[in-house]
């Protein structure tokens, strides 16, 4: 019996994790480009009392055997990086992505990270930054003699020139995807960071080689369903529970043994 109360805390421990993960996805049910993450779980090793199909005659076998789990252990937390909605804003620096692909930033240490968000700014230097302040890569600048910004479906982007009326050309947004996006490393700040387990950054124009294309003047909104992770939580208490009231039975069943052996 005493199996049966390590057994339950597993699955307490598990639950736990499940309610974390859950919790993490609520809380960001407004994160522009936040992708949710699912809490994946295993049954652990199993103590054989009597193997299948072992013999218990000269000519005869057990159909089943007698294998007792030992409980449930948390396998990883994937993320699901289905589209999110899109939302129209208006704004000429809010870029959406439509299909796969992720935008390029250059961290402070020099290094790539990549995002889904697309809620872009200037800096003091007319370069497109993050809410964060670090750049686009490659860097665009935006000068102070433009006006009617436009981005393309395809990442190409142009204005007009103030003084002479004429259509200028200021940079080209590239994307980045990866063979398998849920090998990315979050690392905060709706970033992420290459791995060995995503793949190397394959590199395009939006619109080329299977990238998504852009949508000036929208942004992606979380891809968290709100009544999905509510179900996801009361499961998960309940789940919580029973394992919860498996060791007070265990607990109590102890106890008669006990009083019984005096």
């Amino acid at each position: 019996m005493i199996r049966g109360l390590y057994t339950a805390a597993t699955g307490m421990n598990s639950q736990q994790s499940q309610i974390d993960v859950t919790s993490n996805n609520i809380a960001n049910v407004n994160t522009l480009g936040f992708k949710k993450d699912r809490a994946e779980f295993q049954d652990l090793m199993y103590e054989t009392l009597n193997y299948t199909a072992g013999q218990t005659s000269e000519t005869t076998r057990n159909p089943t055997g007698i294998d007792v789990g030992m409980g449930v252990r948390v396998s990883g937390v994937q993320k699901s990086f289905l589209q999110g909605d899109l939302k129209s804003t208006g704004n000429p620096l809010d870029i959406a992505i439509e299909g796969n692909g992720f935008f390029r930033i250059t961290m402070p240490d020099g290094e790539a990270a990549y995002t889904r968000s697309g809620a872009f700014k200037v800096n003091d230097e007319g370069a497109i930054v993050n809410a964060n302040g670090y750049q686009l890569d490659p860097e665009i600048v935006i000068p102070d003699n433009v006006i009617k910004l436009t981005i393309a479906k395809d990442g190409l982007i142009t204005a007009t020139d103030k003084a002479t009326e004429t259509v200028v050309t200021l940079g080209q947004i590239t994307m980045s995807d990866f063979i398998n996006p849920a090998g990315l490393a979050p690392i905060g700040e709706s970033l992420f960071k290459e791995t060995e387990a995503s793949g190397a950054a394959l590199d395009g124009n939006p619109t080329e080689n299977q990238l998504g294309n852009l949508r000036q003047g929208m942004i992606e909104l979380s891809n968290v369903k709100l009544v999905n992770e509510m179900v996801d939580l009361i499961t998960a208490q309940r789940a919580y529970e029973a394992n919860s009231k498996a060791i007070t039975t265990t607990d109590e069943m102890l106890d008669i043994v006990n009083r019984l052996k005096r």
